[in-house]
């Protein structure tokens, strides 16, 4: 919370805390003090919304990363491992080129399903009967992933659009510039669902840890747990790159920052996780937005100049441990 609204205040226009909490309680009819009409739409309508999408991003992308690392047993597992961020990507790109719209729910809308069409795609190829295994679900996650960015680069290509290849290389670089309170209610109401979900299975994922075997002889559905918790993760990081574009190294580097912290038990990482991961990009967004004014810098490219030293200094020091 108190990043939240420190974060609010940071910006162009000088607000204080008061000014915040003061709009804050005006819109849920906590206060009737008087704000003046441009604080208030800072406040609310720009600042606000920006600034819990970004944590619900934040934490979404970090509870991702952290199962799939589990579920795969892959150091190097992260969110966009499935092909998803890929398949929204072309969605995404589809919709600007082909002029559908500029309204967020469209650009979202054409995210989403062409998330979940990826996601499809991969289990259709990687399944064997009923049977999914972690190294076929990764290298069908790896070929559709590459297929969608050859057709997304190919579509930009083909449209030779200046303005059109600005905002999209804009959005595929990751950015939190479309905040509004509706992008922010799918992000809320997915993270929502797959972190009940995640938190229930958080025994599952301790098995998890120690391979399929041993998961059965603990008393498992490996089949059954396995798909639950791949659908809830690619319908979560669907919403999040629906709404906010690509933003890496998230999802690859908090979850093992914080197991440093609370130990590889689940049902202590993932709460602390959550947190974290909303924390981290809170104040890598607000960065982001403010470090170059009047230009704003795309909130994947500075995760991903902080991600790639700071995952260096983890491997170096797991390295060292062993």
């Amino acid at each position: 919370m108190l990043s939240v609204a420190a974060a609010v205040t940071v910006g162009p226009a000088d607000l204080s805390f008061g000014t915040v909490w003061t709009v804050i309680g005006r819109h849920l009819g906590l206060s009737d003090a008087e704000v003046p009409l441009l604080r208030d739409h800072i406040v609310w309508q720009l600042r606000l919304p920006r600034v819990l999408l970004a944590a619900a991003v934040g934490a979404g992308l970090s509870l991702v990363g952290a199962v799939m690392q589990t579920l795969t047993r892959n150091a190097l597992a992260d969110p966009y491992l499935l092909g998803v961020s890929s398949g929204a990507s072309l969605g995404a790109v589809l919709v600007i080129v082909a002029g559908i719209g500029s309204a967020i729910w469209s650009l979202t809308s054409g995210a989403f399903v062409g998330a979940l069409a990826a996601f499809a795609v991969v289990i259709a190829a990687a399944s064997r009967g009923a049977r999914l295994t972690p190294t076929r679900t990764i290298l069908a996650g790896v070929a559709v992933g590459q297929l969608c960015a050859a057709v997304t680069s190919f579509v930009i290509i083909w449209a030779a659009d200046p303005h059109a290849t600005q905002q999209i290389t804009f959005w595929l670089s990751g950015s939190l510039g479309r905040a509004d309170w509706t992008a922010l209610g799918y992000a809320a109401t997915a993270l929502a669902g797959a972190l009940v979900v995640v938190l229930w299975q958080a025994r599952a994922l301790n098995a998890f840890a120690f391979g399929d075997d041993a998961a059965a002889s603990l008393g498992v559905d490996v089949t059954r747990t396995r798909w639950l918790l791949l659908v809830t993760a690619a319908l979560l990081t669907a919403t999040l790159v629906a709404v906010s574009g690509a933003i890496g190294f998230v999802g690859l580097i908090l979850p093992h920052a914080v197991r440093l912290l609370t130990g590889p038990d689940h049902r202590r990482l993932l709460p602390v996780l959550v947190l974290a991961g909303a924390i981290f990009l809170i104040w890598v967004d607000t960065a982001a937005r403010t470090l170059f004014e009047p230009r704003e810098l795309p909130v994947g490219v500075l995760t991903a100049m902080i991600g790639v030293p700071a995952f260096v200094l983890l491997l170096r020091r797991r390295t060292g441990d062993r």
